[in-house]
Protein backbone atom coordinates (compact mmCIF):
# COMPACT_ATOMS: atom_id res chain seq x y z
CA UNK A 1 0.00 0.00 0.00
CA UNK A 2 1.29 3.27 -0.97
CA UNK A 3 0.58 6.28 1.01
CA UNK A 4 1.98 10.09 1.43
CA UNK A 5 2.34 11.00 4.69
CA UNK A 6 3.09 14.84 4.90
CA UNK A 7 4.35 14.97 1.65
CA UNK A 8 6.44 12.06 1.83
CA UNK A 9 5.79 8.67 0.16
CA UNK A 10 5.58 5.55 1.82
CA UNK A 11 5.21 1.97 1.29
CA UNK A 12 3.32 -0.20 3.62
CA UNK A 13 2.95 -4.04 3.76
CA UNK A 14 -0.07 -4.45 5.28
CA UNK A 15 -3.39 -5.28 3.36
CA UNK A 16 -5.34 -2.82 6.26
CA UNK A 17 -4.03 -0.18 7.62
CA UNK A 18 -5.33 2.50 10.34
CA UNK A 19 -4.56 6.14 11.45
CA UNK A 20 -3.35 4.18 14.55
CA UNK A 21 -1.65 2.26 12.98
CA UNK A 22 0.47 4.71 10.89
CA UNK A 23 0.12 7.15 14.20
CA UNK A 24 2.02 3.80 15.90
CA UNK A 25 4.41 3.28 12.82
CA UNK A 26 5.47 6.73 12.74
CA UNK A 27 6.44 6.75 16.49
CA UNK A 28 4.38 10.19 16.67
CA UNK A 29 5.13 11.04 19.93
CA UNK A 30 2.19 12.41 21.58
CA UNK A 31 -0.11 11.03 19.50
CA UNK A 32 -2.92 12.56 21.58
CA UNK A 33 -1.68 15.89 20.56
CA UNK A 34 -2.17 15.18 16.75
CA UNK A 35 -4.83 15.75 14.59
CA UNK A 36 -4.74 13.47 11.18
CA UNK A 37 -6.16 15.04 7.87
CA UNK A 38 -6.76 12.40 5.38
CA UNK A 39 -7.62 13.64 1.46
CA UNK A 40 -8.29 17.14 2.82
CA UNK A 41 -10.94 15.84 5.87
CA UNK A 42 -9.31 16.39 9.52
CA UNK A 43 -10.77 13.13 11.23
CA UNK A 44 -12.28 12.87 14.87
CA UNK A 45 -9.51 11.97 17.26
CA UNK A 46 -12.19 9.10 18.19
CA UNK A 47 -12.57 7.57 14.81
CA UNK A 48 -8.55 6.41 14.14
CA UNK A 49 -8.62 2.95 14.97
CA UNK A 50 -11.79 2.63 12.62
CA UNK A 51 -10.72 4.99 10.02
CA UNK A 52 -8.83 2.18 7.33
CA UNK A 53 -6.68 4.17 4.80
CA UNK A 54 -6.74 3.11 1.49
CA UNK A 55 -3.58 2.95 -1.24
CA UNK A 56 -2.95 6.59 -2.50
CA UNK A 57 -4.05 8.02 0.34
CA UNK A 58 -2.32 11.47 1.55
CA UNK A 59 -2.11 12.01 5.28
CA UNK A 60 -1.20 15.18 7.56
CA UNK A 61 -0.43 15.17 10.76
CA UNK A 62 -1.06 18.46 12.02
CA UNK A 63 1.03 19.52 15.47
CA UNK A 64 -1.00 22.86 16.76
CA UNK A 65 1.74 24.66 19.06
CA UNK A 66 0.64 27.01 22.34
CA UNK A 67 2.49 30.49 22.02
CA UNK A 68 1.08 34.21 21.39
CA UNK A 69 1.49 37.87 22.54
CA UNK A 70 2.37 38.51 26.09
Amino acid sequence: MHITVNGESKEFNQAEFSIADLLEEAEVDSPEMVSVQVNGSVIDRSHYADTTLKDDDEVDFLYFMGGGRR
